[in-house]
């Protein structure tokens, strides 16, 4: 069966909606309800996929690769899943955070893929640790109003750069992993995806310009890391191939919500199976 990992670098502020409240957000972003990750439903990100797919190529081909209410689809779309997050830092502009385990998910998916000589995974970080490349030589690190020690200089950061690399298609923006990309403790990255996205105010105004409305949308930030796997259905299908060659003639990729105020834009990469 044929199988291939689409990379989601965001370009603007992403709204993958949950489509309920949460406490004071009006308009949550969508999130796992075991870790609290923000990520985007495999059903959006296909309904995305189509929307575009649709806009250039037959739609007949689109039936028989996304499927009919009658008749299901040759290609399976996961969900989009969390793999960089951005936060302030006052070590720079902001930091690429993530976690061991958001490193672990991704060595099984790409051993799912074939990929199989994957770096391994950092072990036994505390809380209020974090790794970073020899490149930042920083001891202390400040993120939003936290401040975390660096655990280790002999953190082999080099394999962890490039494999994440082959998800960033522009070399300009894959080159700053070095100088700043943050491992941190499963908790202390827990915290920032469930309380460090922005939180947006929309307005509605009336006739005589008073508000009407006012609500609150949460968003993830521009140059989030995302990752979602697909998958032929069949080992005879060729669909996959269909929709690589669709990506590689469009690289953008509009997902969720607010996208007549620009929002919702990713950078798309195509990772083949060495499968």
């Amino acid at each position: 069966m044929k199988k291939a990992m689409l990379s989601l670098l965001a370009e603007t502020f992403i709204h993958p909606g949950a489509g309920q409240t949460s406490g004071a957000v009006d308009l949550p972003v969508s999130r796992e309800a075991a870790t609290e990750y923000p990520f985007i439903p495999g059903s959006s990100l296909k309904g995305a996929i189509r929307q575009a797919f649709e806009q250039t190529e037959d739609k007949d081909d689109a039936n028989k690769i996304f499927g009919l209410q009658e008749a299901a689809g040759e290609i399976l779309i996961g969900d989009g899943r969390l793999l960089l997050l951005p936060v302030r830092s006052m070590n720079g502009v902001y930091k690429w955070t993530t976690c061991p385990h958001l490193l672990e998910r991704l060595v099984r998916d790409l051993n799912r893929l074939g990929r199989n000589e994957v770096p391994a995974i950092p072990q036994g970080l505390a809380k209020g640790q974090f790794l970073s490349a020899k490149t930042q030589p920083d001891k202390k690190l400040f993120l939003e109003e936290r401040t975390f020690l660096r655990a280790s200089d002999a953190w082999p950061s080099d394999a962890w750069i490039k494999a994440m690399g082959r998800l960033i298609v522009n070399e300009t923006i894959s080159r700053r992993l070095e100088r700043q990309l943050v491992v941190l403790a499963d908790d202390d990255f827990n915290w920032f995806a469930q309380y460090g996205l922005a939180v947006h105010a929309r307005n509605v105004l009336d006739e005589r310009k008073r508000s009407d409305n006012l609500w609150y949308e949460e968003t993830l930030p521009p140059d989030t890391l995302m990752y979602a796997l697909l998958a032929a259905r069949s080992p005879k299908s060729d669909r996959l191939d269909d929709l690589q060659l669709f990506f590689e003639d469009n690289r953008w990729l509009q997902v969720g919500g607010n996208e007549t105020v620009g929002q919702g834009w990713f950078k798309v990469t195509w990772l083949e199976s060495d499968a």
